[in-house]
């Protein structure tokens, strides 16, 4: 009997996140030169991760 694809183990999916957490956001922007100190994280342009 084979085991249903949704129980296999984390190590197995790879799918990339099209999705970032806040905290990534903000990183990426600081890279980018988009974030300024002192600016606020609530509602942050959305951003495509890097590739």
């Amino acid at each position: 009997m084979s085991q249903h694809p949704s129980l296999k183990g984390k190590s197995s999916i790879a799918a990339k996140r099209s999705v970032l957490k806040r905290f990534e956001r903000v990183e990426l922007m600081k890279k980018r030169g988009q974030f300024k100190a002192g600016q606020r994280v609530i509602g942050l342009p959305k951003t495509k991760p890097e590739e």
